[in-house]
């Protein structure tokens, strides 16, 4: 019998996950940990980026990819063969993540779906007893960022966010440097992102392909009818499903701005801009700055998703302290320049996704956090959460710099979650 995503079927999924399997997991952490050198088994969700984690896992030893799972038969299918090619054993393929989770030999979900299935996925997993590695920006949301949280400490999960930078070595020492006061002071960070992106057009009404299973898709969220520019990378740009250029690359730039600046939450957060180069369905700003005033420092995010500003060659992120400023180019380096603007420093070292993970599989094995740990993760994940409720209100955010929750605004607030399809509303 096809597997669907009715109510009945997941409330007692759901229900059973949290009763039993939720006793099991510090069980299962246990063993993990008592056995370094054992084979752990894994299962990949979403076969577009993720298909990048499974060439990362093949590399990997004591590793063994036994699910591949995605909607998009053709993905599959690539998928599918790359471990065919690389593993002893084939991998099974699912469209349904949740024939993963009923599987107890799995220890680990990979979870490279669309930004609104992270959180769901993410806690039903931690509720089955798996560990879990989440991409960017690891939630829709900021209310889905506290709960990812709260379901990996509940039930004792190792969980990593897909901010891989975070295991790079040039990156590593050059937060180091910041650290033992390379620069002095440090005062506050810039961050750009630059991009050569079309237009989306308008989407028509058309027969969803035969190939995808537009249902499943769209998974926890309220249906919405299929359109022809949504799938496969369009619906970044759209609310209902995506939270845009921010969500999508500023949580590079502001985890490593945050990092280096020693910051948790900040007290005030403003984003100007708009949606200027094309008049189509994107929802979600092409162009503007998102600020953060985090009070004793701040930092900034500066976007052109249509406009790729070459001749201006600028870095990912500078951070500007009272003896100079540290570069760092987006890739594995790094550059130091004294207030004058002369280089006195500089670091290079890889960079990749294999690191990243072999950090999270490292830490299944000895219960340690790893070092995308989901709650620091989501703290960068708030900044964005955050840059985009102020561009959709148009006003800026008070922020309690306490506790990161927006203060005295009923407006903003009413955006801090989302609707879900019935159902399918996390819990933890």
């Amino acid at each position: 019998m096809k597997r669907t995503l009715n109510r009945r079927t997941f409330l007692q999924r759901s229900t059973a996950a949290a009763a039993g399997l939720a006793a099991l997991a510090p069980a299962s952490f246990a063993r993990a940990a008592d056995s370094p050198a054992r084979t752990l088994v894994v299962g990949v969700m979403g076969l577009g980026r993720g298909h990048d984690h499974v060439q990362a896992l093949l590399q990997i030893p004591d590793v063994e990819i036994a699910y591949l799972c995605e909607v998009d038969a053709p993905r599959l299918a690539r998928a599918a063969k790359t471990v065919a090619a690389k593993q002893a054993r084939p991998a099974k393929a699912v469209k349904d993540v949740r024939a993963i989770l009923d599987d107890k030999s799995v220890d680990a979900l990979f979870i490279a779906a669309p930004n609104f299935w992270h959180a769901p996925a993410t806690i039903l997993a931690c509720a089955a007893g798996k560990h879990v590695y989440v991409e960017k920006p690891g939630s829709h949301n900021a209310r889905e960022a506290e709960l990812m949280v709260a379901a990996a400490r509940r039930h004792n999960r190792v969980v990593q966010l897909g901010t891989q930078r975070r295991s790079w070595p040039a990156v590593i020492e050059a937060i180091e440097k910041l650290r033992a006061g390379v620069i002095g002071k440090v005062f506050s960070a810039r961050s750009w992102y630059s991009n050569a992106r079309g237009s989306i057009g308008r989407g028509q009404p058309a027969p969803v392909p035969t190939a995808l299973d537009y249902a499943l898709w769209q998974g926890p969220v309220p249906e919405r009818p299929y359109v022809d520019n949504l799938i496969p990378y369009n619906w970044h740009w759209r609310w209902h499903w995506g939270g845009g250029e921010l969500a999508n690359n500023g949580v590079h730039a502001l985890d490593l701005v945050r990092w280096g600046l020693g910051v948790d939450y900040p007290r005030r957060v403003t984003f100007n801009g708009g949606r200027y180069h094309f008049q189509d369905d994107q929802e979600t700003p092409d162009t503007g700055v998102a600020v953060f005033d985090f009070g004793p420092v701040g930092a900034m995010w500066d976007n052109s998703s249509c406009l790729p500003r070459s001749n201006e060659n600028l870095p990912m992120i500078a951070f500007y302290g009272e003896g100079g400023s540290l570069t760092y180019g987006g890739g594995g380096s790094y550059k130091i320049f004294d207030l004058k603007g002369k280089e006195i420093g500089q670091g290079t070292g890889p960079g990749g996704d294999k690191g990243h993970i072999e950090n999270f599989l490292d830490c299944i094995r000895t219960g340690q956090r790893p070092r995308a740990d989901i709650a620091e993760g989501q703290k960068a994940a708030l900044l964005c959460h955050l840059g985009n409720i102020a561009y959709r209100l148009g006003h800026t955010l008070n922020v309690n710099p306490a506790t990161g929750k927006i203060v005295d605004d009923a407006q903003a607030q009413a955006l801090w979650g989302r609707e879900y399809r019935p159902g399918w509303e996390p819990r933890v």
